[in-house]
């Protein structure tokens, strides 16, 4: 069977992609940091295939020992400070984790390297985030970067340095510059969930506004279990590459603000959404759109949940979420 090692396991992408290649038949092997992490326990709890291992991107001989334990011939790194907003207050951890990680982890795969007839192959979590002040619309494979935060500066170096190993060292390392994706496991941090799990307590009585940043942005958003697809797909290919993973098509958070409560069957929204400049991000980033083109044409990969259904999805999903949890009967 062939064996996957996944960093960041325990977030909405690491649970994605470890339920996909359990289902092809792999042995999944996870990555958590910290003794007792209460995030590894619920993992177990629900994925009781994966196996856990113990490592950290900030500690290059923990991601040699992993290696060693897990013996992959897939290496997934989705381990990041991956929350934008925060890496402006904690900028050097951000560039730590997120930027020298994926150096420290490339190092740790060229350490244990894997048998000469079966390299290691390894996949780096890019983002559109490292597109920031977009130089052209919609972007592609080629569009020059332009972050507009420490998270998009980091992505910049991670997304770099596989570029630089790749063809230093030979190593089939791939990445995968990915819109903005999300789902259900979205955390509570993040603009979409926030939107959805607030839709769905101001319907139940729970919560009586949202407290938002700005509405104009535009994003290209898909659905996080399509993505992870495309990144075990650029993994079959015989030679690595970098590729766009998008819709295409760009809404803008009014828009998933709108969809979102009328999903709960209010339509004066506005009547329960403040803005707060304290949500604005210095540099803010105004549009994302992805051109999939080459994933497409290469990779066979096609989204296949479209805004309106991910954002069905999620309301559905956060209104039982909480009705059980308030023992509201629905």
């Amino acid at each position: 069977m062939p064996r996957a090692f996944v960093t960041g396991i325990t977030g909405q992408d690491g649970q994605h992609l470890a339920e996909f290649l359990h289902g092809r038949g792999y042995d999944v092997y996870g990555m958590v940091k910290g003794q007792n992490n209460p995030k590894a326990t619920l993992l177990q709890e629900e994925m009781p295939f994966v196996e856990l291992v113990p490592g950290d991107l900030a500690d290059l001989p923990s991601l040699v020992a992993a290696l060693q334990i897990a013996q992959p011939d897939e290496v997934y790194n989705l381990g990041a400070i991956s929350f934008v907003a925060l890496s402006f207050s904690q900028a050097e951890l951000t560039a730590n984790i997120t930027g020298l990680g994926v150096l420290r982890m490339l190092e740790a795969i060229r350490m244990v390297g894997g048998s000469d007839n079966n390299p290691i192959r390894f996949y780096q979590a890019s983002s559109s985030e490292m597109f920031g002040k977009v130089r052209e619309t919609p972007q592609t494979e080629r569009t020059p970067f332009h972050p507009r935060s420490p998270y998009g500066c980091a992505k910049v170096f991670g997304h770099d340095i596989v570029v630089n190993y790749r063809e230093s060292y030979g190593l089939h390392a791939s990445s995968g510059i990915l819109f903005n994706h999300e789902g259900p496991r979205r955390g509570m941090e993040f603009v979409t969930r926030k939107v959805t799990n607030a839709a769905a307590r101001i319907k139940l009585g729970l919560q009586h506004e949202l407290v938002m940043g700005n509405l104009d942005s535009k994003r290209d958003w898909g659905y996080a279990g399509d993505y992870v697809k495309a990144m075990w797909m650029m993994l079959q290919q015989d030679e690595p590459d970098d590729y766009v993973v998008a819709t295409g098509k760009t809404h803008s958070i009014e828009d998933l603000v709108e969809r979102a409560f009328a999903e709960v069957g209010i339509d004066n929204w506005q009547d329960y959404v403040r803005q707060d400049p304290k949500f604005y991000r210095p540099a803010e980033v105004d549009l994302l759109i992805g051109d999939p083109t080459k994933a497409k044409e290469k990779l066979g990969w096609e989204p296949e949940v479209e805004f309106p259904e991910l954002v069905k999805m999620m309301v559905d999903h956060d209104l039982k979420r909480e009705a059980r949890r308030a023992n509201i009967e629905l």
